[in-house]
């Protein structure tokens, strides 16, 4: 038992025991069955704390001839399913977590790629000292050796495989020796005697760094094309209301704030460490999107690409943006586009993905915050003043004062002239869902939710906790506030809120293109 080469599984230990564990080990009978296979070679990307680690120390505690692990599989998924025992400790296991041999090298002064090597080699000859010399720097080597010599194969798990391609992105040499290394543990004949299996993780894809493609025979579980590891990527819904039900937490709560990526065929994707650390913690709060992703996107977000600006705004009014993936490089510095720049935050996990419709949007409550944190930081205008300012316009509106309401949606109007060019009542939409930013933390916030004999353009449904009115918005082109007033009511629009009782505000907003002037009225109803 070492620590690289076959080692404990400690780590999947704690995390079994730990408060919550949500069982993902059905994804080992998807390993087993590439096992040895043209598909064996697998590489998953995913946003930090998405389980990425978790993942790969229930592979090495499964595999790794180093330890006994059969109690530690008793009654989770994978001990029912055919093959369980055939593999179960049975092989041997070389586990690498490239971020910290990273951090080990600037301790050592050294780079991350040899003091790798140097550290898992040391090993190999404490275990094969009849095969491995001292004079051996290269593990691929090693590994064509051991394998000449006593037939034995290698299961190679790679935890963080893509860190020296982001947080080295400007040294080509480092890189250029990784992509190396890599070459020779997965690529060609000699490899492809050795590999057992090989599963790398990371955040980026790795088909284009560069002169990679020769690593074109690894199978990509990404973010934006899931595949059959969909359901291992986060949590789905049914584990996430488990969880809710066995803790006493508010699942719509834990929805609204950590649910909305669509990862293929499943459309309901939550944060795992999200929902965990709200589940223990008793509180809702921005927990994931602590990380040093967050400067990374700041900066994307700015760059200064055409639509880039106009996307990001059109998202934080609630709305969806069609992208392009295909010609995103998969690397952090060649962004040569609004489509690299918003693909990229699809796989940092700022954004969801809908494959089928092309799209991509702000997930939930917790990423938008972050959105609009960002655009503050970055002193976008009158945008981030309107998202600042909002506590005081949703006051403004409870309180009945339209003409405030109606100055402040103006202000937007004037300052962004082109996404918010109110050339339509869709872009007048996104001006609202922004100036009523704030009230997130209060309501659930739909648009075009349906209503009795139509569709109300903004819904504000009041969560459980919340003391407010409820609100439903109806905007209206070149007509009257009084004329949206008229059809909220004719159209019984407020039947969406059967389950309410309570106040309703009644909110009707006109845009007057001739006179380039907004009027609101509000009316208040008792249900």
């Amino acid at each position: 038992m070492g620590i690289y080469l076959n080692p404990n599984n400690v780590n999947f230990y704690n995390a079994v025991h730990d408060d919550i564990y949500v069982d993902k080990t059905g994804m080992i009978a998807f390993t087993n069955g590439c096992l040895n296979k043209s598909s064996r070679y697998i590489c998953v990307s995913r946003p930090r704390r998405f389980g990425k680690s978790i993942a790969a120390a229930m592979l090495a505690a499964y595999y790794s001839k180093g330890c006994k692990s059969a109690e530690l599989f008793k009654g989770l998924e994978i001990e029912s399913m055919a093959g369980f025992d055939s593999e179960l400790n049975q092989n041997n296991v070389i586990y690498i977590d490239m971020q910290a041999m990273r951090t080990a090298a600037g301790f050592e002064k050294s780079d991350t790629l040899t003091v790798m090597q140097n550290r898992v080699i040391k090993e190999f000859r404490e275990t094969y000292p009849d095969i491995v010399g001292n004079d051996e720097v290269y593990l691929p080597n090693v590994l064509s050796k051991v394998y000449a010599q006593k037939g034995e194969q290698f299961i190679v798990i790679i935890d963080e495989w893509d860190c020296v391609f982001r947080e080295d992105k400007n040294d080509t040499k480092k890189q250029e020796d990784y992509i190396q290394f890599l070459r020779g543990m997965f690529k060609g004949v000699e490899s492809e005697r050795f590999i057992k299996l090989a599963y790398l993780t990371g955040i980026l894809p790795i088909k284009k760094y560069g002169t990679q493609s020769a690593m074109n025979n690894f199978r990509e579980y990404t973010m934006a094309r899931p595949g059959r590891l969909a359901g291992f990527l986060g949590f789905t819904e049914q584990e996430v209301r488990d969880i809710c039900e066995r803790y006493n937490m508010d699942f719509d709560e834990i929805k609204r704030w950590y649910d909305g990526y669509s990862l293929g065929k499943i459309k309901s994707i939550y944060t795992p460490n999200s929902v965990v650390t709200a589940v223990t913690e008793g509180e809702l709060g921005n927990y994931w999107t602590s990380t040093e992703t967050y400067e990374s996107m700041k900066m994307y977000i700015e760059m200064n690409f055409d639509g880039l600006r106009d996307a990001v705004i059109s998202m934080l009014g609630g709305q969806r943006v069609e992208i392009s993936t295909r010609k995103f490089q998969n690397d952090m510095t060649n962004i040569n586009s609004m489509d690299d720049a918003l693909t990229l935050l699809v796989h940092l996990g700022y954004l969801a993905f809908d494959s089928e419709e092309s799209e991509v949007y702000i997930p939930n409550q917790e990423i938008a915050i972050e959105f609009a944190n960002a655009v503050d930081d970055k002193g976008w205008g009158i945008v981030g003043e309107a998202i600042r300012q909002s506590n005081a316009l949703v006051k403004a509106t409870i309180e009945g004062n339209s003409a405030l309401v109606a100055e402040r949606l103006e202000q937007i109007h004037e300052a962004n002239t082109s996404v918010l060019a109110y050339n339509n009542e869709n872009s007048l939409s996104c001006a609202v869902t922004i100036a009523y930013y704030s009230a997130r933390k209060d309501y659930t916030m739909i648009r075009e939710l349906p209503t009795g004999k139509g569709f109300a353009d903004i819904t504000f449904i009041p969560h459980r906790n919340s003391s407010k009115p409820a609100m439903v918005v109806e905007l209206k082109y070149d007509s009257s506030a009084e004329g949206a007033i008229e059809q909220i009511k004719s159209k019984c629009y407020t039947g969406a809120l059967d389950d309410y009782s309570g106040e309703i505000l009644l909110v009707g907003i006109n845009y007057d293109k001739s006179e380039k002037r907004h009027e609101c009225v509000i009316e208040k109803v008792t249900k």
